[in-house]
């Protein structure tokens, strides 16, 4: 098993009633699982919010007025940027993962909530790494290394039909 991020902090915040959501120990797992061989030092934040919040964000950056279940905010700091006290570098970006979308799509799909958020978090986590799924190539190999963390995790794969 490959090692996570030798120092990894992630904040984990919730703007909704906590019942029935992971637990913030569940999201770093995740993270680490995601990062592991990876990157060695990260710092993040998620979110997880409602249909309204998450409606708000996607339609604000990405112009789509409907809320997704996880948008992924990669840090952008220019070199010679000063950071804030206390900012400690690498920060890595920021998830925002939309619970009544989880909900809805784990439920669709016939999946365990709990493997539904872990795949999202990776997925999220994996595009604050620069991984994306523009075309066909980009995403068969995102979805092939997704396949990998989620089965190290003992999540079985995510887009079986």
């Amino acid at each position: 098993m490959t090692r996570g991020p030798q120092r990894l902090d992630v904040a984990v915040g919730y703007a909704l009633p906590r019942a029935g959501l992971p637990s913030a120990v569940s999201f770093r797992k995740w993270v680490a699982a995601a990062l592991a061989g990876r990157i060695r030092e990260a710092d993040l934040a998620i979110r997880i919010v409602d249909a309204k919040e998450g409606r708000a964000l996607n339609r604000h950056y990405r112009g789509r007025d409907y809320a997704t279940n996880v948008l992924s905010f990669p840090a952008d700091m220019a070199e010679g940027v000063k950071l804030p006290k206390g900012v400690k570098m690498p920060l890595l970006g920021d998830l925002v993962i939309c619970a009544p979308v989880v909900a809805k799509e784990a439920k669709e799909q016939g999946k365990a909530l709990n493997d539904h958020y872990a795949h999202l978090t990776v997925h999220g986590a994996l595009h604050l790494l620069g991984w994306d799924h523009e075309d066909e190539r980009e995403a068969e190999c995102m979805e092939k290394l997704e396949r990998e963390i989620l089965a190290g995790l003992g999540i079985s794969d995510p887009y079986r039909l």
